[in-house]
C-alpha cells in the first residue's frame, strides 16, 4: 500500500513538473508530438501539461522596441547626429497562433524562453517610418516638432499595418522619441548665425544712437544765435531791474569807449 501511495505521489509530482503555466499578459500555443501548431490559443492563468508535446509562450501586451543611434536625413539633406526612439505594441491574443504559424520566423525574436511575435517586423516598420517622418523637417526645426514626428510615425506604421491586413492582429500603442540631435556642423552654423545677428543688432543700435546725437547737435547749432540773443536780453533786463531797485552801482560808459587815454 505504501508503495502504491508513493508511486501515486511521485506520479503527481512528475505531472506537476511536466506542466507549464501561462502568465498574465501572455498567450500560449501548444505544439503537438508531430511538431504541428494547434490552433487554439492557451489563455493565462491555467496549467497545461507538457508530457506530450510542448507549450510556447508569447507576450502580447506592452512589447517594447528601442531603436538607438539612428541617423535619418532631414529636409535640408543633413543627417542627424543621433535619433533614439522607443515604441510599444500589442498583439491581439486571438491572432497569436496564426501569426506564429503563417509568418516568417525572421519576423519574430526570442528572449528568455518567450517568443516576441512580429518584433523584428515592427522594428523595420518603425525604422522606415522614422526616416520618412524626419525627412519632412529641417535640422534646426526637428527638435521643436518632436510631438508631430511621433504622431506621424504612428500614422505611417498604422497605415502600413492596414495595407498588409495586420491592423486587427497588431497595434502600435506608444511612440516616444527619446533623443533628437542635429549634427555638429549644423549646430555650429546656427550658433554663429545667432551670434552674428546679435552683433548686428548692437551695431544697428550704435548707429541709431550716433544719428540721434548728430541730430541733437545740429539742432543746437541751428538755434545758437537765437539762444545767445535771448540770453543777452535776459541779462540786460536783470541789470535794468537791479538799477531801478537801487541795488546796482552803475557807471555809464559810451558805446564807443576806447579805454583810458594819457593826457599830458
Amino acid at each position: 500500500m505504501k508503495l502504491i501511495k508513493l508511486f501515486v505521489l511521485s506520479l503527481a509530482l512528475f505531472s506537476l513538473q511536466a506542466c507549464t503555466r501561462i502568465e498574465t499578459g501572455e498567450v500560449g500555443v501548444r505544439v503537438n508530438a508531430s511538431k504541428q501548431i494547434e490552433g487554439t490559443e492557451l489563455q493565462p492563468g491555467g496549467f497545461y501539461q507538457t508530457l506530450i508535446g510542448s507549450i510556447l509562450t508569447f507576450p502580447v501586451k506592452d512589447i517594447a522596441i528601442a531603436l538607438d543611434n539612428k541617423t535619418p536625413m532631414t529636409a535640408d539633406n543633413s543627417a542627424l547626429a543621433d535619433f533614439d526612439i522607443t515604441v510599444v505594441y500589442a498583439i491581439n491574443p486571438t491572432s497569436v497562433s496564426e501569426l506564429y504559424s503563417t509568418k516568417s520566423r525572421s519576423f519574430h525574436s526570442e528572449s528568455k524562453g518567450d517568443i516576441y511575435l512580429m518584433s523584428n517586423y515592427m522594428t523595420t516598420l518603425v525604422n522606415n517610418a522614422s526616416y520618412k517622418a524626419v525627412r519632412g523637417y529641417k535640422a534646426l526645426e526637428i527638435a521643436d516638432n518632436r510631438a508631430k514626428i511621433e504622431a506621424e510615425i504612428h500614422t505611417i506604421v498604422t497605415d502600413q499595418l492596414k495595407s498588409e491586413k495586420l491592423d486587427t492582429a497588431l497595434s502600435l500603442t506608444v511612440v516616444q522619441v527619446r533623443n533628437i540631435l542635429p549634427n555638429a556642423e549644423i549646430l555650429a552654423s546656427a550658433t554663429a548665425y545667432v551670434r552674428a545677428q546679435n552683433e548686428l543688432k548692437v551695431k544697428e543700435t550704435e548707429v541709431a544712437i550716433a544719428k540721434k546725437e548728430a541730430e541733437r547737435m545740429a539742432a543746437l547749432s541751428a538755434n545758437s544765435g537765437t539762444s545767445i540773443a535771448y540770453m543777452q536780453a535776459q541779462a540786460t533786463m536783470k541789470i535794468a531791474e537791479g538799477i531801478a531797485a537801487g541795488k546796482v552801482n552803475t557807471i555809464v560808459v559810451p558805446m564807443d569807449f576806447k579805454g583810458m587815454v594819457n593826457i599830458k
